[in-house]
């Protein structure tokens, strides 16, 4: 029996490997795309001459579909009372490690809602598939990358959210469940979160969308994609389970974080980048856990974090990088892509 993403892409197993920006690498994507998956790139982070290399990267290692992620979040809304706070409260943290917060911070991402380079790229590139997180892009982006031949992706945390990814008219939606790593999909990070688990959330995604819909969240082994896919997904998707592997550019401290219990169970917290993000339990998380202060709007958040985790890095400090990290995040695997995901189509069909 074929799958949606063979049918659609001719991807041979229904596994997308996350686009977890600042971890998968273009050998990581290449390598799943390898082993009959659909690999990924996060490029939200990333300047559009940088996503052009990233991409052309991965082009010259695979001739299979993959999937280029952006961050469709709403620009930030500057408040200099609540950053200058903010660095004065990390001012002894960076005093531990010989060095001084800056002056002042950057919004040091630019939103897919208004970066045209970006689409620039994204259509001189034609990538298989093209996937959102935070939100959606308007009308006329959607309608150029369609043109371009690009199968569109959303991210949904809720079943309103997903509606309007249908509406929008994106191809399939991610169902983004409570467990996941990273930053939560949620399109207004103010507002109330129902917080819903993976299966929770595909079982009502599918009941209510005409679209298709591939779980995250959680997901670490075959049997957690049979799981989903018995509930009507027609893919899984996994970041976590890739963070330890050969291809990924997670540190050596980002590793042994994986496993070690103190850092158990990863936590929702705003305090590394502004927005909610599952990571795994450090110094910088529980310095913000009890630092009183409001945070500033995202990305600006993480310009400060960013400086904060090189100051420690240079002193040989560990505990203050953004270590994000699922729920299922002691069961990550070591090895190569392609092995881990010869792992997981063997459980998948043994379950």
């Amino acid at each position: 029996m074929t799958h949606w993403l063979q049918d659609r892409l001719g991807v041979a197993h229904p596994i997308i490997q996350a686009p977890m920006a600042g971890v998968s690498t273009p050998r990581m994507a290449a390598a799943v795309c390898a082993a009959g998956g659909l690999g990924s790139l996060g490029v939200g982070a990333a300047s559009a001459d940088g996503a052009r290399e990233m991409i052309r990267e991965l082009q010259a290692l695979t001739a299979r579909p993959f999937n280029i992620n952006l961050f469709c979040h709403e620009p930030a809304e500057r408040d200099g009372a609540v950053e200058g706070r903010w660095l004065e409260a990390l001012a002894p943290e960076f005093a531990r490690f010989g060095a001084e917060a800056p002056e002042v911070l950057s919004e040091i991402y630019k939103s897919f809602l208004v970066d045209d380079a970006m689409l620039e790229v994204l259509l001189e590139t034609r990538s298989a598939v093209v996937s959102f997180h935070f939100g959606l892009p308007d009308a006329g982006r959607i309608a150029a990358l369609k043109e371009a031949g690009c199968v569109l992706l959303a991210s949904a945390t809720s079943v309103d959210s997903a509606l309007a990814c249908q509406a929008a008219g994106v191809d399939a939606v991610v169902a983004q469940g409570i467990e996941a790593g990273g930053h939560r999909g949620v399109f207004d990070p103010d507002a109330d979160d129902a917080a819903l688990g993976t299966e929770a959330l595909v079982a009502q995604l599918v009941g209510v969308l005409e679209v298709p819909v591939i779980a995250a969240g959680g997901l670490m082994e075959g049997a957690d994609i049979a799981r989903v896919l018995g509930l009507g997904a027609v893919a899984g998707q996994l970041g976590t389970a890739f963070v330890a592997s050969d291809e990924s550019a997670a540190d050596a401290d980002y590793r042994a974080s994986l496993r070690d219990p103190a850092c158990q169970p990863p936590v929702l917290t705003k305090t590394i980048s502004g927005r909610p993000a599952r990571c795994l339990q450090n110094a910088l998380v529980g310095w913000g856990a009890v630092c009183g202060e409001t945070v500033p709007a995202y990305p600006v958040t993480y310009d400060a974090s960013k400086a904060l985790m090189a100051a420690a890095k240079k002193a040989g400090a560990s505990g203050y990088g953004a270590q994000w990290a699922g729920s299922g995040a002691m069961r990550a695997r070591d090895g190569g892509a392609a092995e881990i995901m010869a792992q997981l189509v063997a459980e998948m069909r043994a379950a």
